[in-house]
């Protein structure tokens, strides 16, 4: 089998960063993506703040950093004062990257007006997007665009489209299978469209009917049968629990406003006891991919 990584948004554990450490070490999970912490976004600390109290803590747990998960490009495709904000931002996340010895920062492609066709939207996207690429490539940084809901690359299409025009070492996917799901796509289809071009997944899951977050492997995302082509194919590198099984925190900062909730209730007593669900639930699906092979 492949070399598979297991990390995870541990922000989802707690908004208390110290809960976040002790339980991923508790689960025996060597990395997380860093979003959330103490309660605020990575992308709102100084790069002095994160060398003298998140790097020192991460380093005390003996965790690693799989990802920045970044809210860049999560902003208004037409508003043009944040874009230049994020890019000052996105400085300030390739730089510590390499505090925390990290190749990526988890982006998005802009959030598109309610309404209008995002594909009206793609050469503004991909101008935008580049000049964030140029940025990453400066620092040797690979920015990996999620698809996500109501931004431009919500969609195996666009995403692939995005991928194509830029067509940089430094600009990569992630598979989001719920994130597909919840934008009615067939994530088989996605799947052959962005392969060879994904260097990372989040392990989350999701139904058609009304969009809920489940407990993965039990969905309409397909990630068993999925990720068993994924590693045949020869991917290696991180799977990324990202559970929404537990209304938590951060979640406030994540979905755009005018976006139904995706989490509609709780489906463990705490985050904690939701994030090792998902953890256990996808090593269950890792021995029957093993088993298979």
């Amino acid at each position: 089998m492949n070399t598979l990584l297991i990390s995870g948004f541990a922000d989802e554990i707690s908004s208390d960063f110290s809960k976040q450490i002790q339980e991923l070490n508790k689960l025996e999970i060597d990395y997380m993506s860093i979003r959330g912490v103490d309660g605020r976004n990575i992308g709102d600390y100084t790069l002095e703040e994160i060398r003298t109290n998140i790097q020192p803590r991460l380093e005390a747990g003996k965790i690693k950093i799989s990802s920045i998960g970044s809210p860049i490009g999560k902003i208004d495709v037409e508003d043009e004062e944040a874009f230049e904000q994020q890019k000052i931002m996105l400085v300030r996340l390739c730089q510590a990257c390499k505090l925390f010895e990290c190749d990526y920062i988890r982006i998005f492609s802009f959030f598109i007006p309610q309404g209008k066709n995002p594909d009206d939207f793609k050469e503004v996207v991909i101008r935008k997007m580049q000049e964030f690429v140029t940025i990453a490539e400066e620092y040797d940084v690979v920015l990996l665009h999620e698809n996500e809901k109501d931004i431009y690359g919500d969609i195996g299409r666009r995403c692939k489209d995005l991928l194509d025009a830029i067509d940089s070492p430094n600009f990569k996917g992630i598979f989001d299978f719920a994130n597909f799901v919840q934008c009615q796509e067939d994530t088989r289809i996605c799947y052959e469209l962005l392969k060879d071009n994904t260097v990372y997944i989040h392990i989350k899951d999701a139904v058609y009917t009304d969009g809920d977050n489940v407990l993965c492997g039990t969905g309409d995302g397909k990630i068993q049968e999925l990720l068993a082509d994924f590693i045949a194919e020869g991917y290696e590198g991180f799977l990324t629990l990202e559970p929404h099984l537990v209304i938590f925190d951060s979640l406030k900062d994540l979905e755009n406003k005018d976006s139904a909730e995706v989490i509609k209730s709780n489906k463990a007593k705490s985050g904690e006891e939701g994030f090792e669900m998902q953890y256990r639930a996808l090593e269950e699906i890792l021995k029957t991919i093993q088993g298979d092979v």
